[in-house]
């Protein structure tokens, strides 16, 4: 009997479906609501907290600086996410995995909450390469609990995706009232406490999953080796830091990191093309790959700048008062997983039915709508950034604007980028592919704290123009994307 088989007899044998679904979804739904919970709501305050002057209870780092670590910490959350695959396939099977995860998260947190400020960047590190453990390892024991796939799977997944942005919208309005009213350590303990109910509920429920995810993967196997040497390597860069033996340049490194991800995607792909023996209607499909890859890097250094540059100017240029009460900043985060909780079953259904009425919306359409809808949403910024310059607080409602056009963008590209990858990908590289999709993350998000760092506070005329400069990358890349869509659509050799 093979592991997929057997992972389906357990969880037959462990009692009824809810509503149709595996109880083990409900076991996954939420560690990943609390690890989303415990990602987003540091996040809403994490370049808040390195700007904050010391006397205030911050780091008192400068915005480049500040913008640059954020990048760095987005980027590696991702890249590290390529890592924990590998460990869960190769090495602990991805029950274990998730549970490794979690724990390094609560750590890494608890390091945020009481350390200083070497101590700090310590534990950005560990909570990074627990959510590099954690994140893809939760999504493949959800497939996992569905070997016959269908469309009991995409609803299983559906539902998964409500615990994502759950989790996001709870993490990004608590996290930040409780920093507020409590101070910044606290804002980093409550995502620690967060992940230790997550990942307690994991260890009380997770015979709901039974064998499913409890083995590495069949036929695979590999040494601790790399494991151990890439450890004790960060572990001795970080003792050099401590020691002030070695000193880091966080803009140095944000934009190394940057050309780094950028040739590992590069690699990849010429790798595909020209080296992994593919049909000629495979290497097609690849180039579209390449087209989308690219695309989804424009769009996520755009968008992931509402926690860089969009937190900055919510805290210092929206007025917040609301009555006799004033709105920590982070809090305006929550307006982007309320849009897509919101409006995820409205884009479903809008591409459901003109696909009835026999208009096929073709995936580079899709992404130049998106990329479009980005670029005014900094449009929108734009001009409330001239209201700035002309002195004035602006209402959070130019904010919100924007969110809600971003948030349509994404849904425009990410789950269709998503869907489309897995199509696209020769079936002996669909693992693969889908490791590179969110290198497309990392980069993005990388390059996202590079472009918040081109903004200067003293300088205040360099916040529009930022704005302006994003407004542009977003539109000419949609429209190029559009230019694009009839060669794409011969180029995917079928695939729909």
């Amino acid at each position: 009997m093979n592991e997929a088989a057997g992972a389906a007899v357990t969880a037959q044998a462990l009692g009824k479906t809810v509503f149709g679904q595996p109880p083990g979804l409900a076991t996954l739904f939420l560690t990943e609501m609390w690890e989303r919970f415990t990602y987003y709501g540091m996040r809403a305050v994490l370049i808040l907290f390195m700007v904050t002057a010391v006397s205030q209870g911050g780091l008192g780092l400068d915005d480049k600086t500040s913008s640059s670590i954020y990048g760095l910490y987005l980027g590696s959350t991702y890249f590290f996410g390529l890592l924990g695959g590998w460990v869960a396939d190769r090495l602990l099977g991805p029950q274990r995995a998730v549970i490794g995860g979690g724990l390094l998260i609560v750590a890494g947190n608890v390091l945020l909450a009481l350390g200083n400020a070497a101590i700090f960047f310590t534990g950005l590190i560990v909570v990074a390469m627990g959510v590099g453990l954690l994140k893809p390892n939760v999504s493949s024991l959800v497939a996992s609990l569905y070997p016959e796939g269908g469309a009991r799977r995409d609803a299983g997944f559906s539902i998964f995706y409500i615990g994502i942005n759950t989790g996001s919208l709870l993490g990004s309005i608590f996290v930040p009232l409780l920093a507020a009213a409590f101070g910044w350590r606290f804002g980093f303990a409550v995502p620690a406490l967060g992940m230790t109910i997550g990942l307690t509920q994991f260890l009380w429920t997770r015979r709901r999953l039974g064998d499913a995810g409890l083995e590495r993967a069949q036929g695979r196997s590999g040494s601790w080796t790399p494991v151990i040497v890439f450890l004790t390597l960060a572990a001795l860069v970080v003792i050099l830091a401590l020691t002030g033996i070695m000193r880091l340049d966080a803009t140095l490194l944000a934009a190394s990191a940057s050309w780094a991800y950028a040739a590992l995607g590069a690699g990849f792909f010429l790798y595909l093309l020209f080296f992994a023996g593919l049909s000629s209607a495979e290497r097609k499909r690849a180039l579209v790959m390449v087209t989308l890859f690219a695309a989804a890097v424009t769009f996520w250094a755009g968008a992931e700048q509402q926690g860089a540059s969009f937190n900055l100017f919510a805290d210092r240029y929206t007025d917040r008062h609301i009555g006799g009460w004033l709105m920590p900043a982070g809090v305006l985060q929550g307006a982007n997983p309320f849009f897509v909780i919101s409006l995820a079953g409205v884009f479903a259904w809008l591409w459901i039915a003109l696909g009835k009425r026999g208009i096929e919306i073709s995936a580079s359409t899709k992404f130049g709508f998106g990329l479009i809808l980005l670029g005014l949403g900094f449009l929108v910024m734009y001009f409330a950034a001239g209201h700035v310059l002309a002195g004035q607080l602006v209402l959070p409602t130019w904010l919100i604007c924007t969110y809600f056009l971003q948030t349509c963008g994404e849904l425009c590209l990410s789950p269709v980028g998503l869907s489309y990858m897995s199509k696209l990908a020769p079936p002996r590289f669909v693992g693969q592919v889908m490791g590179i999709w969110f290198l497309s993350n990392a980069l993005g998000g990388n390059l996202a704290g590079q472009l918040t760092g081109q903004y200067d506070a003293s300088h205040l005329a360099s916040l529009p123009a930022l704005f302006l400069r994003i407004f542009w990358y977003g539109v000419i890349a949609g429209a190029v994307m559009l230019l694009l869509t009839p060669f794409v659509k011969r180029l995917m050799a079928g695939v729909r």
